[in-house]
């Protein structure tokens, strides 16, 4: 017999993951959307995010400069791996693109391993945030509301830096024509690695941020990168708002389904993903025409 308050702390939870998917999902939508890259990595770099965050803690004993230092790890990563790899795959079939991302997420997942075991570490929540608040109708763990914030608030930036600047203008611009972008003097792969590199931090802000919540393992990347494919091909490929919406489905899904059967979660997920592919082609906020 399912009760109330389940089921709505189940929706919570299912919120609280969603905005976490649709973060993660954004990162990857906007290297695939301005660079036309399937970063396989995606993962690794949430997972990687997660242990820079975890080094960082264990240093100062900040979770504010955990998240910092995870993030802005991340993103050097990611500069660095598409400076020296990735802008080699531009022009190279997507078949090309999967295999040497595929390739580098294992790399980083066996590097992790190597350095840190397989053991778990965990990553405590920040003073502020432990304990349960009262909603009035449930108790709730505090850390998880604050994560829906966190991750608003991240999105919300994400998105104000590529609709409301110049870099994003730029950006938006190099999709549509990068040569003409290339004439009036703006190194657009200069751009293009700036993008890459944001992308890879969204990944590795919610890997530090999700730490506290879920313990963390060199394979903690691999789950979530198959949800998050899930997320953009329910959103939309490309599509930033479209991730965000396909978030917020998965992770509803799965956190109801897993209260009534954790076994049927992810066949829930595919079910719903393959509904919306019959009948939106292109994803619920997908532009039709993109390929």
């Amino acid at each position: 017999m399912i009760s109330w308050p389940n089921l709505v702390s189940q929706l919570f939870n299912g919120l609280a993951l969603g905005a976490l998917l649709a973060l993660i999902s954004s990162g990857l939508t906007i290297i695939y959307g301005t660079l036309g890259v399937l970063n396989l990595a995606h993962g690794a770099m949430f997972m990687i995010g997660g242990y820079a965050g975890f080094v960082a803690y264990q240093y100062t004993e900040s979770f504010i400069l955990a998240v910092i230092a995870g993030s802005l790890f991340v993103m050097l990563l990611g500069v660095l791996m598409e400076r020296v790899i990735i802008r080699h795959f531009y022009h190279r079939p997507h078949e090309d693109q999967l295999l040497v991302t595929f390739g580098l997420g294992i790399c980083f997942v066996e590097i992790v391993r190597l350095i840190f075991s397989s053991q778990s570490q965990v990553v405590p929540p920040p003073a502020l945030f432990q304990g349960i608040t009262n909603l009035g109708f449930m108790f709730y763990p505090t850390y998880r509301l604050a994560v829906v914030g966190i991750v608003a608030i991240a999105l919300g930036a994400l998105f104000l830096v590529l609709y409301r600047t110049r870099l994003g203008m730029i950006v938006r611009a190099g999709i549509e024509d990068s040569v003409m972008v290339d004439s009036l003097g703006i190194n657009v792969y200069r751009v293009f690695m700036v993008v890459f590199g944001i992308g890879a931090m969204a990944a590795g802000f919610a890997g530090i941020v999700n730490a506290p919540v879920v313990s963390l393992t060199p394979g903690v990347g691999d789950d979530i990168l198959v949800e998050t494919f899930v997320v953009v091909v329910i959103g939309g490929v490309g599509s930033f708002p479209g991730a965000i919406l396909g978030g917020l489905i998965a992770g509803e899904i799965i956190s109801v389904t897993s209260m009534f059967n954790p076994g049927y979660a992810y066949v829930m997920l595919f079910a719903a993903m393959t509904l919306v592919l019959v009948v939106r082609p292109h994803g619920l906020l997908g532009v039709q025409g993109r390929e």
